[in-house]
């Protein structure tokens, strides 16, 4: 998945949270995020308010929980394994180790999100 099909897709899905999101598609995510964040941080400093990033943080928030729980449900887990996170120090280590692990095969969330079934694999 493409960095702008990333995008759109954690837009078009904003409050979606059944499916699955490969693991580029999560990635993807989180660096727009970082780096609209980073820009709306610096725009609220040039301003001299902190309104403009707490707008971009509200715009973000419910999308940016969807696609994680979605990327949880690639690699064959609950999405109510997102709230280990608030565990201190030891709960946003193992998120991130579940956000890193390759996507699992068709489970009970669905088909892999990049599953090229069918398509033949190129010989180099």
């Amino acid at each position: 998945m493409s960095f702008q099909e990333a995008i759109s897709d954690g837009f078009a899905k904003y409050v979606q949270f059944t499916g699955r999101s490969s693991r580029s598609a999560y990635w993807y995510w989180a660096l727009f995020a970082f780096i609209v964040y980073v820009a709306a941080y610096a725009i609220s400093l040039a301003l001299g308010t902190m309104i403009p990033y707490l707008l971009v943080a509200l715009a973000l928030f419910l999308p940016g929980i969807a696609v994680g729980v979605r990327r949880l449900h690639d690699t064959g887990k609950s999405g109510w394994w997102y709230f280990i996170a608030l565990v201190p120090l030891v709960g946003g280590i193992a998120l991130l180790i579940f956000f890193c692990q390759p996507s699992a095969p068709a489970n009970e969330f669905g088909a892999a999100p990049d599953d090229k079934a069918g398509t033949p694999v190129p010989v180099i």
